[in-house]
């Protein structure tokens, strides 16, 4: 056999880190897919602080995730809302922290809505015909309720979030709730089987229709006619309470309050104690909000003054750690939020224990068991004294049966012989033998004229 030269390698797969197949992935979609337009129904919109928006492109059971970052979404003239058919450019682009694809969405254009989007805007507008979203037949809610009644589910972190603000507001606040589906079947039944129990039963003071975020689809059970005459025919004051900030269900329109979310309208008709963490809260928001304003219009003046290719690829990262910061940022408020409930629990736990260790408690309760021993002891003093004193009066009495003196007031008499003893027997006397009388006032001198003994003599 003729020599080549050349040696023969066995085939070796290429091996690569997790980073370097997502790069690699990335780049390749990125080449593949750019300056694409996709059409789809706009879901789970989502605002984030940065000003970026998250949404999905959907059609049937296909979902598409998307990202508008910040400096496109300013250049949006329309307001983008869940439901509505989108026109949407841009490429697709992997996220390398959860290794999942996404579209990048540079501009959009809305192309009509929906098939829910549609129902919504019919039913809404006939409804608004009947008047049933008039600011005059909604009634204020009572400042101070005692009662309060919950249409919702009992599962889940809503009715749980809601009784822990009740619980840290107003302690005193008797709440029930009335267990119901809030989305898929049987859901509309149970909501207007809840209204209709508070309806027959005026118990409660005013009446919850709570639920968190969710889709269109989720959220759909709200928007459902039924659900929304029911709310209409409650006598008593209802609270929509319903998704996120952003979402709007018809509940929310015929209802006699909108609350943002659930935990808002918790907040909202409890008495309210945190008005001052409210407002440097807002304060916070807008500062955020103008310095984010602000650094944008500064970018997008760079960007104007002719930012090359380098600078762009420059900005995908920014925006892509910025997403990073969206969602560190999410998970870092609910874990403050833990954290502050807990020192909050506590801080009462230990409140609690202070207060059994005051001494000045048991001083008190000391000095009421005396003043109690005392009074008992004064009641059982004045009862020996009062028997002491019939036992006396008795005593009185006989003695003053028995009182010689007593005697000689009713015409008797004491008769005394010469010795100063007393006589009693006639025979014990002789003739002229000298006695002294005694009489109820004064003595008398008396002398024997004839002795019985000597008659008896005499007799014999």
């Amino acid at each position: 056999m003729e020599q080549t030269g050349l040696t023969w390698q066995p085939w070796q797969p290429e091996k690569l880190t997790v980073k370097q197949i997502t790069a690699k992935l990335r780049r390749t979609m990125r080449d593949q897919f750019s300056n694409l337009y996709v059409i789809g129904e706009v879901s789970a919109l989502k605002v984030a602080t940065s000003g970026h928006l998250y949404f999905n492109l959907k059609e049937e059971d296909a979902v598409l995730p998307c990202v508008m970052y910040r400096q496109n979404s300013r250049l949006l003239k329309f307001q983008l809302r869940d439901g509505v058919l989108l026109q949407a450019r841009g490429s697709i682009d992997i996220y390398e922290p959860r290794g999942a694809y996404q579209f990048l969405v540079e501009s959009a254009e809305p192309l009509g809505a929906g098939a829910l989007q549609e129902a919504f805007e019919k039913l809404k507008t006939k409804l608004a015909a009947e008047g049933l979203f008039e600011q005059s037949r909604k009634r204020p809610l009572p400042k101070f309720p005692r009662r309060i009644g919950i249409v919702t589910s009992p599962t889940g972190a809503v009715i749980q979030d809601m009784l822990n603000i009740f619980a840290r507001r107003s302690k005193g606040l008797e709440i029930r709730i009335y267990p119901s589906l809030v989305q898929g079947s049987g859901s509309v039944d149970q909501l207007c089987a809840g209204l209709a129990y508070f309806s027959e039963n005026p118990w409660a003071d005013l009446v919850i229709v709570a639920r968190g975020g969710g889709s269109l689809e989720d959220l759909w059970s709200f928007n459902d006619e039924a659900v929304a005459r029911a709310i209409v025919a409650c006598p008593i004051p209802v609270v929509s309470a319903v998704g996120h900030e952003t979402d709007f269900t018809i509940a929310d329109f015929v209802s006699d309050l909108r609350a943002p979310t659930p935990s808002a309208a918790a907040e909202i008709v409890a008495p309210d104690v945190a008005a001052l963490i409210e407002w440097i809260e807002s304060l916070e928001r807008e500062m955020s909000r103008s310095i984010r304003h602000a650094i944008g219009m500064r970018r997008e003046n760079v960007f104007r003054n002719g930012v090359d290719r380098a600078h762009s690829l420059l900005q995908r990262r920014l925006n892509r750690f910025e997403q990073r910061i969206d969602e560190a940022d999410s998970r870092m408020d609910g874990l403050l939020k833990i954290r502050l409930w807990n020192l909050k629990l506590a801080y009462q736990q230990h409140t609690l224990e202070l207060f059994a260790l005051d001494r000045r408690l048991i001083f008190m309760q000391r000095r009421e068991s005396i003043t109690r021993m005392q009074d008992a002891l004064r009641d059982r003093m004045q009862i020996i004294l009062n028997r002491y004193l019939h036992q006396q009066s008795l005593l009185q009495a006989q003695l003053q049966q028995l009182n010689p003196t007593a005697i000689l007031q009713r015409g008797f008499a004491i008769v005394f012989n010469e010795a100063g003893s007393i006589v009693t027997d006639s025979a014990a006397v002789a003739d002229r033998e000298h006695l002294n009388i005694q009489l109820a006032k004064g003595k008398i001198g008396a002398t024997v004229a004839q002795s019985p003994r000597k008659k008896a003599k005499t007799r014999s």
